[in-house]
């Protein structure tokens, strides 16, 4: 009898983090999709550089304003319940965007989606924490991380493949077969649902924290159009900043903050998180840029364009467990440190982009060394901003991070049009690239000068 219980608990186990890694699985998949569907949406549906911004930014801002708030919704109603709602939204909205006649409607979907998806990354990881117990537990999250990890490596080349032999309007219907799969173990699962007593969602926050963000990067997208002197920028940008600088005020005094300000007392978190914004907003600068330019500019298939950034992701893969067994031993700075700086040498190689283009003289050298200060940065960088912080707290430490790292992206690809000139051509891809590489720079001198190989609570 007491082995049958066994089983069943093994085997529930497996299952809860099965969910888990499906529902995660379909956020990181789209997000890795859509830059090499770029060009093609642009194509059919019209809006140029402004289109191809938008279709990127409306779910990075309803996804990284959000992110913060769907760890409260999961103590509130339960991880089961939220996670179920994420899922059917992101589905829904994959095939509003599968549908879209035009530009508007499609960035309206993108938006549905970035909430959608924003519920699914932590109700998964709660649902894991609220099953699993002890070294169990450090073992499935390991497992859940590799196994998103995958997502970077498929979603490229099969969204690739989708928008060359049939239709860019497909790649959002990639997550449709997983989504489904999840429902269906959700609803055989017949576990009993999570909720915290007393826990309360900051709606508040969630409103200035949405509405600061959109305001402003509707202004730094719209600006290359209406120009900065038109009301139509200033009057949103002037109301964005007001709402974030009324979001952190917010967290200053709110019963149950989104963000506790308390935690950017600790060295290591706040000095981590700065450098997670340089390093994860060239990330994002990078993906787009050159998902983008490899079509547009030197004329790459979709396919091609998608196998381009492989490498980078297959050393990550393979070597990313490795440096965090090295960083746990020495210490995150001197990772933290050389990793960004590598990036940054990585990026600089585009510079040999010329009109007469080759992938393997132009590309793979600069994908290559990218992907091995990649590697070097990760790991160590969640675990410097992580385990800075008491492991009671870890769950909002891990969604402030990925807060702030979604946030900088957002940022950094709503710019793309200041940065480049108006135009992704030869010149605008040249500016980005030198711009790219400056914030890994910078992102690896902040870690060198901030981060301290200490205990995790000394700061």
């Amino acid at each position: 009898m007491e082995d049958e219980k066994v089983d069943a608990t093994d085997r529930r186990q497996r299952r809860v983090l099965l969910i888990a890694i499906l529902a995660s699985f379909v956020s990181f998949l789209d997000g890795t999709v859509v830059n090499v569907a770029l060009p093609a949406i642009q194509r059919e549906l019209g809006g140029g550089l402004v289109t191809q911004q938008w279709v990127v930014d409306a779910y990075l801002i309803t996804l990284g304003s959000l992110i913060l708030v769907a760890g409260s919704l999961s103590d509130v109603f339960g991880r089961i319940v939220v996670l179920r709602a994420g899922l059917i939204g992101f589905g829904v909205a994959s095939l509003a965007i599968a549908a879209a006649p035009d530009p508007l409607f499609l960035v309206i979907a993108r938006g549905v989606q970035g909430i959608a998806g924003a519920l699914l990354v932590p109700s998964s990881l709660a649902l894991i924490t609220s099953t699993f117990r002890g070294p169990a537990q450090s073992r499935a999250i390991g497992t859940w991380t590799g196994a998103t990890t995958a997502a970077m490596l498929v979603g490229p080349v099969l969204g690739g493949v989708f928008v060359d032999l049939v239709s860019w309007r497909l790649v959002f219907l990639i997550n449709v077969l997983p989504i489904a799969v999840t429902l269906w173990l959700l609803a055989t699962l017949h576990q009993r649902d999570a909720r915290e007593p007393g826990a309360t969602v900051d709606w508040t926050g969630a409103a200035l924290c949405t509405a600061g963000l959109a305001g402003t990067v509707f202004a730094l997208i719209e600006q290359e159009r209406l120009g900065w002197s038109s009301p139509a920028i200033w009057i949103p940008l002037t109301c964005g900043l007001v709402c974030l600088a009324g979001f952190i005020v917010r967290q200053r005094f709110a019963r149950a903050p989104m963000m506790p300000l308390s935690l950017f007392r600790v060295r290591n978190f706040w000095a981590g998180n700065l450098a997670t914004w340089f390093v994860y907003g060239a990330l994002g600068l990078n993906g787009l840029a050159l998902g983008v330019y490899l079509q547009q500019g030197a004329g790459l298939p979709a396919t091609l364009a998608g196998l381009a950034s492989l490498p980078s992701t297959v050393i990550m893969i393979l070597f990313s467990a490795k440096v965090g067994t090295w960083a746990g031993k020495s210490g995150p700075r001197l990772f933290m440190t050389i990793g960004p700086l590598v990036m940054a040498v990585g990026v600089a190689l585009l510079l040999t982009v010329r009109d007469d283009f080759d992938y393997w003289t132009q590309v793979l050298p600069s994908v290559i060394l990218f992907g091995i200060g990649l590697t070097l940065t990760v790991a160590p960088l969640t675990a410097a901003v992580l385990g800075a912080i008491d492991p009671a707290r870890s769950g909002i430490a891990s969604a402030v991070n990925n807060a702030v790292a979604r946030v900088a992206g957002l940022i950094m690809v709503a710019l793309l049009g200041v940065i480049a000139g108006g135009a992704l051509d030869l010149a605008g891809f040249h500016r980005t690239v030198v711009f790219t590489a400056a914030l890994l720079a910078v992102g690896g001198a902040i870690s060198f000068a901030g981060i301290r190989n200490l205990p995790p609570h000394d700061d």
